[in-house]
């Protein structure tokens, strides 16, 4: 494809984007309208922008590049994906009713509002948006790469530098809207994309020539065994159940019933997807086995097989997805920085009047710090399953016990996360352990739930009342919504921290 077609068009896309941005930004009035959309997402919206976050960086890049390389293997990231976007509509959809703006506020609720727990939480959050930022601007820097011939840190840079302009304008309305756009395109890109390239090799049976044999077994068990193939789906599922954007979308939605059935769709979509980056990516190792970079697999094929004037529109589609993935992120970042970092910094919420402006402002330093973070690394599988296992992983253990087990208390909470991380770490820098286990996401769901039942158990219980909790966080977050200048309250939580 025409480099400089392709630039252009990329080009033109951002504009709009930004033009967007500053449409949706003259409706904003408060912090809740630039950072939830004002909490009321219809459905549409909510489904556009979750199926477009499903399907982004690691199931355009990252899961076609791995079915490259992997054959069948390329499946998991869907199945773990749809599996993960169930299982968050099933466990974690009624808390919209709760009113959270963050993660760390939920977390929190779950053991009697403990502000140790809620700046421990905030603080990995944080971290997490912007590893998840990072990995973004590492696809669409890759893409860009490819298509133009820049050099990948100008490409990152680039990319980097195209959605901070938008989303700062426009905040998670304009990211949103671009995401259903987006979600749209790319979906029906991708079946075309896989239809046209199984024609272009002359057919289904042509599939996998050329291919080792040990990729075409199921999920390709014969090449990387059962439990790291097992263990890469169920990365991928933590890191949904997880993910701070993922729980942005339920905050933002109209109500859980909303939330529930957006987030079903999408699963259910998200399956049916699944084989698709694997085919893809096969197709693409047929066609060339050569590729210098596993991750270029997406775009060389829609390059290849698909007609210039929808390979562009396939292209640009994905880039911006990657894109959108990441401003959803971005936000998610900004609202841990102005509802617990800010708070933990300064004592107080910030005044409504000013909640905007600060807004923008944390949104450059997010987008900058993931920014340092994406420069150090290409390989985007790697980056995000390493990610989970060390950031997220606890924070989903959790999730899942403070929903479901009245019993944990904030020692509890603590122990899981330290334990996810602890365990995340050892896998990492033991090559053997990492071998035998695939990634350290396992070890990692194991170890904190050990460690939060153990602790709980051997530690007074919780004696703050769900009821209790929720009036506690409610009455700190409507400092922001009002005034926002008072000093934040002291919770009896904290006392028994």
């Amino acid at each position: 494809m025409d480099s400089t077609l392709f630039l252009g068009g990329f080009i033109a896309y951002v504009i709009f984007m930004i033009w967007l941005g500053w449409r949706v930004s003259r409706r904003h009035r408060t912090g809740t309208d630039f950072l939830l959309g004002g909490r009321s997402l219809p459905l549409f919206l909510t489904l556009g922008t979750t199926v477009a976050t499903m399907v982004g960086t690691g199931s355009s890049m990252g899961a076609v590049g791995f079915g490259y390389a992997n054959g069948w293997a390329g499946m998991l990231y869907g199945i773990g994906g749809a599996v993960g976007i169930l299982l968050t509509a099933w466990w974690f959809a009624p808390v919209r009713k709760l009113r959270f703006m963050t993660m760390s506020e939920e977390l929190s609720y779950y053991v009697g509002a403990n502000r140790l727990v809620k700046n421990l939480v905030g603080v990995l959050i944080f971290v997490a948006c912007i590893g998840w930022l990072g990995a973004h601007i590492l696809g669409g820097s890759l893409y860009l790469s490819w298509a133009t011939g820049i050099d990948m840190t100008v490409a990152k840079l680039f990319i980097a530098l195209a959605f901070t302009i938008y989303v700062v304008i426009g905040g998670y309305t304009a990211v949103v809207w671009t995401d259903t756009i987006q979600a749209l395109v790319l979906f029906f890109g991708f079946i075309l994309m896989a239809l046209g390239a199984v024609h272009y090799i002359g057919g289904w049976g042509n599939l996998h020539q050329g291919l080792d044999p040990a990729v075409l077994t199921p999920f390709a068990v014969d090449k990387l065994g059962a439990l790291p193939a097992l263990s890469l789906a169920v990365v991928v599922g933590v890191g949904v159940l997880a993910t701070p954007s993922f729980r942005q979308r339920i905050y933002s939605g109209k109500d859980v019933g909303t939330v529930r059935r957006s987030f079903v769709i999408s699963g259910v979509l998200y399956l049916f997807f699944a084989a698709l980056p694997a085919i893809i990516g096969m197709a693409a190792h047929v066609i060339d086995p050569g590729l210098d970079n596993n991750n270029f697999a997406f775009p060389f094929v829609a390059a290849t097989v698909l007609p210039a004037g929808l390979a562009l529109v396939v292209l640009i589609a994905g880039l911006s997805a990657t894109m959108s993935s990441a401003s959803s992120d971005a936000i998610a970042g900004v609202s841990i920085m102005l509802r617990d970092l800010y708070i933990l910094v300064t004592g107080r919420m910030p005044a409504e009047e000013k909640t905007i402006a600060y807004s923008r402002i944390a949104l450059i330093a997010v987008i900058g710090l993931a920014l340092a973070f994406a420069l150090t690394s290409n390989d985007i599988i790697t980056y995000i399953t390493r990610m989970i296992s060390t950031v997220m992983s606890g924070m989903f253990v959790c999730a899942l016990l403070g929903r479901y087990w009245q019993r944990y208390n904030w020692q509890g909470a603590i122990a899981t996360l330290v334990g996810a991380s602890v365990a995340a770490f050892a896998v990492i820098l033991n090559a053997d352990w990492n071998a035998y286990w695939g990634n350290p996401c396992i070890p990692s769901v194991l170890v904190a739930a050990l460690s939060g039942t153990v602790i709980s158990l051997l530690t007074p219980a919780n004696r703050v009342s769900p009821e209790e909790a929720l009036r506690l966080l409610t009455e700190e977050r409507e400092q922001m919504e009002t005034a926002g200048l008072r000093p934040a309250p002291k919770s009896s939580a904290t006392k028994t921290a």
